[in-house]
């Protein structure tokens, strides 16, 4: 048989009932997290003015743009990422919300790059920022959800760690080796890609600097480095209960340039992917983005779904809470009604409308079929009853799936058996 002539375009991806229900899984993880911890949802549009990106992220995103030319004859671009497009919003609205402003959303953003395990050319983020606080509480009030998601997920204590960094560290560096200020985006650009670098390439890189590696891994390698904003961090974390989640690392730069203090990065103990999370202050993005109109302190970070689900996968305690959630979410319905008598569809489909308005998800056959085929119908749909509808009519045979057990009721009062019967487990009802 023949390849259908069109597929996903690379980067891109379908995604089937399963990979939805995955999605969900992550979604409603993101979302429960964040709201417990008093945060609130909001949304940006996906596409955006090209000058929004250009003007302040730097690094390697302003090479990986989906850009075009609308049909306006406008620059615009599918957003890479939000942080952009929410300092833009605040920037107009901050006075109608009190401060801090702690807020979230879930979307999709593109990047044109290779794709590969754990990155693709879309993908949807879980994004999470506190305006308007310039203290350190705010960002370790921020680390802190990102420790609570990862558990949420059913990761513990050593499955994972945040590592912490301290870009303004970087900026005094800068300072004391005497680079430009204009030079220094490039100069974290090399740190940011340290660890993977060829040893030669990064002598090379570094000497245009008159700086070695080993002055650079010996900055890295002196915990007193960092500012008093991390000692602060570190404190408030362990007075949480988190300390053991937390690591300094100044090697950790973070790829945009607007980041201007504390950053982070979360990553399996194992090292064996690229970051679940990263993020950091960006205290000047507002301001820049309001040519000076709106100067507000923020912090924030992301999760992308690719390497979250990956991690989550590759972790047993983690899949196993992932599998659980898609046998009880995952059901295309609750109650499958087998027409087991086709004489009786009028009252099957009478019955499976009353179940539906009582809010149970219930589903039938569209058309005549053979009582084991709609059995295997029920099997596929991951439905936990088959409640049949035969010549007995008014009386219903409801059958457990998992168990095979059998129990008999009316019709008159099925929806409340039904409605009864779900909120109990799967074995046979005892009297």
């Amino acid at each position: 048989m023949a390849e259908p002539s069109f597929q996903s375009l690379p980067g891109f991806r379908d995604f089937i009932p399963r990979e939805c229900a995955v999605r969900n899984y992550l979604f409603e993880t993101w979302r429960a997290v964040a709201r417990r911890c008093g945060y609130s949802e909001y949304e940006t549009p996906v596409l955006e003015d090209t000058g929004l990106y250009l003007k302040k992220s730097g690094g390697e995103l302003s090479a990986q743009l989906f850009r075009f030319e609308d049909q306006g004859g406008r620059d615009v671009t599918l957003r890479p990422e939000v942080t952009a497009s929410l300092a833009r919003i605040v920037a107009r609205h901050q006075r109608d919300f009190p401060k801090p402003m702690k807020w979230f959303e879930i979307g999709q953003c593109f990047r044109y790059e290779k794709p590969q395990k754990g990155r693709g050319r879309e993908f949807y983020q879980f994004n999470v920022d506190i305006l308007g606080e310039a203290g350190p509480a705010a960002d370790a009030e921020l680390i802190a959800l990102a420790i609570e998601t990862m558990l949420a997920f059913g990761f513990v204590a050593g499955d994972f760690v945040v590592r912490v960094s301290d870009r303004k560290a970087w900026m005094d560096f800068a300072a004391r080796h005497g680079l430009a200020e204009e030079a220094i985006p490039e100069f974290l650009n090399i740190i940011d890609k340290l660890e993977r670098e060829k040893p030669d390439v990064l002598k090379t890189k570094l000497a245009a600097f008159a700086l070695t590696p080993e002055i650079v891994r010996e900055f890295i390698a002196t915990p007193t480095n960092a500012s008093a904003a991390y000692q602060a961090i570190l404190a408030d974390l362990t007075a949480r209960g988190f300390a053991d989640c937390v690591e300094l690392d100044l090697s950790i730069v973070r790829g945009l340039a607007y980041y201007t203090g504390v950053v982070f990065e979360v990553f399996d103990a194992k090292k064996s992917m690229r970051a679940v999370a990263g993020g950091g202050r960006y205290d000047t993005l507002v301001a820049t983005l309001s040519n000076g109109a709106v100067d507000l302190p923020a912090t924030g970070f992301a999760m992308g779904d690719y390497v979250i689900r990956n991690l989550i996968e590759e972790t047993t305690h983690a899949a196993m809470q992932l599998e659980e959630w898609l046998q009880r979410n995952a059901a295309a319905c609750d109650v499958f009604v087998v027409v087991a008598d086709e004489g009786q569809r009028p009252v099957a489909l009478r019955l499976v409308t009353d179940l539906r308005r009582a809010g149970i998800a219930a589903d039938l056959p569209l058309a005549p079929a053979k009582v084991p085929k709609q059995f295997q119908s029920a099997e596929r749909s991951r439905a936990r009853f088959a409640l049949i509808v035969g010549a007995e009519y008014p009386v219903l045979k409801l059958k457990i799936l998992s168990s095979r057990a059998e129990e008999t009721g009316h019709a008159a009062t099925a929806v409340a058996w039904l409605t009864e019967r779900l909120t109990q487990p799967d074995g046979p009802l005892l009297a």
